[in-house]
């Protein structure tokens, strides 16, 4: 039996600049990195005397004879794409819920295809691995900060450039430092799950010549937010993240709604500098930045009103434990 964790993540600027259409033409900066919220795939070959041979759990539980006859579309687009022969049981368990803005999507695509590898793979090839099969095997309208972050691991600053090549600094933090700053995030579900896929696609397929413009501000946000955090202006770079969800919601109409904006305004009354919807947009998770003095004031206003998830910065990346 081979169990696979693999962290969920938090994108903090340049969302958007990871996808082929814009990194076709122009160069992408994603600043990010992952928490100690996991996702685990637990894999392990089927004995011949079952009835069936492909045995999947999730929030459904398929059991049947052919990859042609499961309907999970990545697990079915994977293995139908290796042609695996062998007879399987998937388990799949989440510490978040799915289609909630954390890079789950791809952090199961990072934690299948390691899983199943037979030998050792090293970050960077799992994260090209990963993304292949998210873009041209599964056809999703993803970009390539998820896959690279999930394999990865840690608080990077990940670049992409024209050729298809990317590269992965780490942002690195003393132990006191990392400690205020992660203290000060806070995630407050929305309780509104939407699949990324179908907000991308609103606005990655028509880049014209004004989200092309809100394109740039955010990676300019994303190079700033790098020199802020760096000099330790954790402060300021709160404010960033309200100044970059400002310009990322001009993006496309289907990134907020009245209920996304009210919760917005209702964590800037309650203390926070400013925050983000994380992922593409459209509902999941909101991550605020709150000074010290004034988290008790936004705690007591949502966890009266929204989930409020505690959660730590990690650096593990995709890791596998066999039993």
């Amino acid at each position: 039996m081979i169990i696979c964790r693999t962290p969920l993540r938090i994108s903090f600027f340049g969302g958007g600049s990871d996808y082929r259409e814009w990194v076709d033409k122009e160069e992408g900066i994603v600043l990010s990195t992952t928490i100690d919220k996991y996702v685990y795939i637990t894999l392990r070959e089927l004995p011949k005397f079952f009835n069936h041979n492909y045995r999947i759990v999730y929030s459904k539980i398929e059991s049947v004879k052919k990859i042609s006859e499961i309907k999970h579309h990545a697990i079915k687009g994977i293995l139908k794409n290796l042609n695996h022969e062998k007879g399987l049981e998937i388990h799949h368990d989440s510490d978040l819920p799915a289609k909630s803005g954390m890079g789950s999507s791809s952090a199961f695509v990072v934690g299948l295809l390691n899983a199943l590898n037979k030998k050792s793979i090293s970050k960077k090839n799992l994260s090209i691995k990963s993304i292949f099969y998210e873009q041209k095997i599964l056809k999703e309208t993803v970009g390539m900060q998820d896959q690279i972050a999930c394999s990865y691991g840690g608080f990077n600053e990940i670049k992409f450039f024209q050729d298809g090549k990317f590269s992965v600094k780490a942002i690195k933090l003393g132990d006191k430092k990392k400690t205020i700053f992660q203290d000060n995030l806070f995630l407050v579900y929305t309780n509104i799950t939407r699949r990324a896929n179908d907000i991308a696609n609103t606005f990655v397929k028509d880049l014209n010549r004004s989200k092309k413009i809100y394109i740039k501000k955010i990676i300019e946000h994303a190079t700033l937010g790098k020199k802020l955090i760096l000099n330790s202006k954790f402060d300021d770079f709160g404010l960033l993240l309200g100044e970059s969800w400002n310009v990322k919601k001009k993006l496309s109409p289907s990134i907020s709604n009245e209920l996304i904006d009210n919760i917005y305004n209702l964590a800037l009354k309650s203390g926070s500098l400013g925050g983000k919807l994380l992922g593409a947009g459209g509902g999941g998770f909101f991550l605020f930045y709150v000074p010290e003095v004034n988290h008790d004031k936004f705690k007591s206003n949502f966890l009266k009103k929204n989930l409020n998830i505690n959660f730590n910065l990690e650096n593990t990346g995709s890791t596998i434990l066999k039993f």
